[in-house]
């Protein structure tokens, strides 16, 4: 099973070229064409198609929602109950036993890095919606394919929303309670590649290998450390809020932000213990800024204005462009979770995050 996005590799002409070789080799295949964040719906009938068309193997190439539906059949192909019995969270929850199809991966967006990672994530939206993960060790695609030039082709306004999401799965995951060395050497890297490039891959350098390749290697440096450290409050507002509105994961991310880096350095600053998180905040400032010789409290503010001017000079929407309003800041308050944050932030933090980018 060959499964695609919308249009861009098709109108490439590298789509045609692929199953024309698949034809060569007598090799039968069904394509399908994933719009928008993978539903259990969705997944469901691809694969029904593939169970009855005999599907041994899964490509997917395209953005992170391409990646994560692939996963998702190839994770479904060999059992019986739909997918939503396997979702984390859902009721009537079943533990998958990893059994699947081998899963190759090509990423054509530099953001999720869902080609590194163990979880698909599905989401239906809507007033009783979720958007939560299918999750298993043997879920790690088998090959991932990182190819620059299937990346020159994206647009600005998907480079920005797809790479601030690669860049808040790096800055979370480094600051995480449960980093370690091991993540932290690799969320340092990914973030200074990232640094270096992304403005350039959002504008003039759209076109330059080398500056995509830097976003693509930061993207899936960002998918391993997510699964080995987790992520903080901004993935915790893409599950409620990313529930119930239909918002672009990449930009909820890229108005988020800043805002919530802003309030949890804020309470890092109120707490007896968060020294150790402050400073790695302080680290990313100085990296992005290109001041080595500034001080920890310098570095974290310089941080947050590196975050809003680039929210700024990207042009991302406020979450009043999609329907959210003040009548429901109250609810993801209070309902909007995270393990992973550098510091337990109350309610009223969370409000005021929200209330910032209406």
């Amino acid at each position: 099973m060959v499964v695609t996005g919308g249009r861009s590799f098709e109108d490439s002409g590298r789509l045609s070229q692929l199953l024309d070789a698949l034809r060569q080799v007598s090799s039968g295949y069904r394509h399908i064409r994933i719009d928008g964040e993978p539903s259990p719906e969705m997944i469901d009938d691809a694969v029904t198609a593939g169970k009855q068309d005999g599907i041994d193997m899964v490509v997917a190439i395209g953005g992170g929602s391409v990646i994560d539906a692939g996963k998702a059949v190839s994770a479904m192909l060999f059992q019986e109950h739909p997918v939503e019995r396997y979702i984390e969270g859902r009721p009537d929850f079943l533990s998958h036993d990893g059994r699947k199809a081998p899963f190759f991966a090509v990423p054509t967006t530099s953001g999720t890095g869902s080609e590194a990672t163990n979880n698909a994530v599905i989401s239906r939206v809507g007033p009783d919606g979720f958007k939560r993960s299918l999750r298993h060790p043997a879920f790690v695609p088998d090959v991932a394919v990182v190819d620059p030039e299937l990346v020159c082709t994206a647009p600005g306004s998907l480079t920005a929303a797809s790479g601030m999401d690669a860049f808040t799965q790096l800055l979370e995951a480094y600051v995480s309670p449960f980093a370690t060395p091991f993540t932290d050497m690799l969320a340092d890297q990914g973030i200074r590649y990232f640094g270096r490039s992304f403005l350039s891959a959002c504008s003039n350098g759209r076109t330059d290998t080398a500056v995509r390749a830097d976003v693509a290697y930061a993207a899936y440096l960002s998918g391993i450390v997510l699964c080995n450290a987790g992520l903080g409050i901004v993935h915790g507002f893409a599950s409620s809020v990313g529930g119930a509105f239909d918002i672009p994961h990449g930009v909820l991310c890229a108005t988020l932000l800043a805002e919530a880096t802003r309030e949890n350095i804020r309470q890092l600053r109120l707490s007896r213990s968060g020294s150790r998180a402050l400073s790695k905040y302080a680290a990313v400032g100085r990296v992005l800024a290109k001041r080595p010789d500034v001080s920890d409290v310098d570095a974290c503010d310089m941080l947050v204005e590196t975050l809003e001017y680039w929210q700024q000079e990207l042009d991302m929407p406020l979450l009043g462009h999609y329907g959210i309003g003040r009548e429901h800041i109250e609810h993801f308050a209070l309902v909007t979770r995270s393990k992973s944050n550098p510091v337990e932030l109350q309610p009223e933090s969370l409000r005021n995050i929200l209330l910032a980018r209406l």
